[in-house]
């Protein structure tokens, strides 16, 4: 990633819904002091060699790509940010761009992260006495630690390492007694998962020897609930007026749209794949495990016993609307496609955070400013007008519109309140 951590001037960037690809792709380059590299590279122009995707992963044939785009607008702890986003969904990027243009007015986002922590899983089987082998490894703790940081000298040098253990007990399950030791691992700017897991396996005969039991997984959990990231805003209900509806009464109903996502799971399933809608495309950009952020996220919300809403957004005595969101957040700067793949490591330069923890705090504020954009539009006129409005593009093209005639038949059709493709191929006919 590039040294020169230097702010853009601004994430607002005026009319670049209007501009082409090419001159979006010039302005954002310039707020973000890219390079022309940087810009062909976001291009797609050949990103991926053949060769570099070949070493990624296994079995490969070929390149599948997707839409690399950018959320305007954001502005988070004070700081301004352009954000990349990797998604095929219509609506999510303007979405956010434009809740950030709104939350940007009244300081925008603030947003905390808690320590990079992960926990690993070690399994052991055949104990007879399961309080008492876990008494044993609470006694050896100290041992246990210094050996797990024997691991990786490097780690330990840059302030990481592991820092405790936790031992679970499960005495009656249909395999038996179990005994389930976890190693907590301040694993600093990695995401963690080889780290972790290394640690694990080293120590699996210790252990063994400890309890007298059998070790069976030794692995990573992904349920983060250690390495949080949180992030809150707050605006004035005049900001959502409307020529129908006054503010006040699209902030209620956001209120009120959210707490059928906490109370109810068949709605907070949607509602935070809304979340992730917003969470997601900013992973995948930056070259990070989406399905870790995933599987995560949704143990997260799963903690009481009830899966639930990931955000909360309610009225302060003040009268304000304030949204937040916590979430398990378990990103990478260095090491995996972040460090290999050309167009994650552009991503962060345009994003230009100097760390894992900023990282996440700045897809928080991406995630609830894609749920406000959501519970928004539930609010008003339903979320099918905008996203359909949106998809218009999309439609044109399947009906065979090119070049300049897509914008103006999604146009055409927005206006006339029907985006189908038998409107679409009418619209092209009557040319």
């Amino acid at each position: 990633m590039a040294e020169n951590f230097d702010r853009p001037v601004s994430s607002r960037i005026e009319n670049i819904r209007n501009m082409d690809p090419d001159q979006r792709r010039s302005a954002v380059c310039a707020a973000a002091g890219l390079t022309d590299d940087d810009s062909a590279i976001i291009a797609g122009r050949d990103v991926l060699p053949m060769t570099l995707a070949n070493g990624m992963i296994e079995n490969v044939i070929g390149k599948f790509e997707l839409p690399f785009a950018v959320a305007t607008n954001f502005l988070v702890n004070g700081k301004e940010y352009l954000v990349p986003m990797v998604v095929e969904e219509p609506s999510i990027v303007a979405a956010a761009s434009y809740m950030a243009k709104l939350a940007r007015d009244g300081g925008g986002f603030t947003a905390g992260a808690t320590q990079p922590l992960m926990r690993a899983q070690i399994q052991v089987l055949g104990v007879s006495d399961p309080e008492g082998a876990r008494f044993r490894l609470l006694e050896q703790a100290d041992a246990l630690i210094e050996m797990a940081n024997s691991r990786d000298k490097v780690l330990i040098g840059l302030g990481g390492g592991c820092k405790s253990i936790e031992v679970h007990t499960f005495p009656d399950t249909p395999v038996g007694p179990m005994v389930v030791m976890h190693i907590l691992v301040d694993v600093r700017d990695a995401m963690g998962a080889n780290t972790v897991n290394s640690m694990a396996e080293m120590l699996a005969p210790e252990v063994e020897k400890i309890t007298g039991g059998q070790v069976r997984l030794r692995i990573l959990s992904n349920l983060a609930d250690l390495r949080l990231v949180r992030a809150k805003v707050e605006l004035e209900p005049k900001v959502f007026n409307t020529k129908t509806l006054d503010g006040e009464k699209v902030v209620r109903g956001m209120v009120e749209a959210c707490t059928l996502a906490v109370i109810d799971p068949y709605r907070a399933a949607t509602h935070n794949k809304g979340v992730l809608n917003g969470i997601d495309p900013v992973v995948v950009a930056t070259g990070n495990d989406w399905r870790a952020i995933e599987a995560g996220a949704h143990a997260y919300a799963a903690r009481s016993g009830t899966y639930s809403s990931l955000t909360r957004w309610e009225m302060s005595t003040a009268g304000k609307l304030v949204g937040t969101i916590e979430v398990p957040m378990a990103l990478g700067l260095v090491g995996g496609a972040t460090k290999t793949h050309p167009a994650a490591q552009a991503a962060l330069r345009m994003l230009k955070v100097a760390s894992a923890g900023e990282l996440g705090q700045v897809i928080a504020a991406v995630g609830l400013a894609q749920n406000m954009a959501a519970i928004r539009a539930l609010a008003t006129e339903g979320i099918q007008r905008g996203h359909m409005t949106l998809h218009a593009r999309n439609i044109a093209i399947l009906a065979g519109a090119e070049g300049p005639d897509v914008d103006r038949i999604a146009k055409a059709m927005a206006a006339a309140g029907d985006v189908s493709v038998d409107k679409a191929k009418s619209l092209l006919g009557s040319d």
